[in-house]
């Protein structure tokens, strides 16, 4: 599914779009960038509070397919900036972590 489908079936902004796909195979939650290197695959949405540089290394090196920043939390513009040059998927939304993997499993994505 493109970024806008996904955006609009999850009521995410758009903050940074990836032209490809997202082929979206799982979902990690978590804020502790060690962790989730040890645990986020390929082609997983990440959901997250972090919002500087550092995901954007987290996600290119997972291969993430995008990241969605919960609670409403500002992304730093160095860290937007950095996602377009790699051509990172970002997402914002006003809510938890926890009310976006309800809809993610809902739509069928664990």
């Amino acid at each position: 599914m493109n970024a806008k489908d996904f955006a609009e079936k999850l009521n995410l902004d758009i903050l940074v779009k990836n032209e490809n796909e997202l082929n979206i195979e799982g979902v990690y939650i978590g804020d502790l960038l060690s962790i989730v290197m040890s645990k986020a695959k390929k082609n997983y949405t990440w959901i997250t509070i972090q919002t500087h540089m550092n995901i954007m290394a987290v996600a290119e090196l997972l291969d993430l397919s995008c990241i969605i920043v919960v609670e409403d939390m500002e992304v730093e513009e160095d860290a937007l900036i950095k996602a377009d040059e790699l051509n990172i998927t970002v997402f914002k939304t006003k809510e938890s972590a926890y009310e976006v993997a309800c809809k993610l499993c809902k739509l069928g994505i664990k």
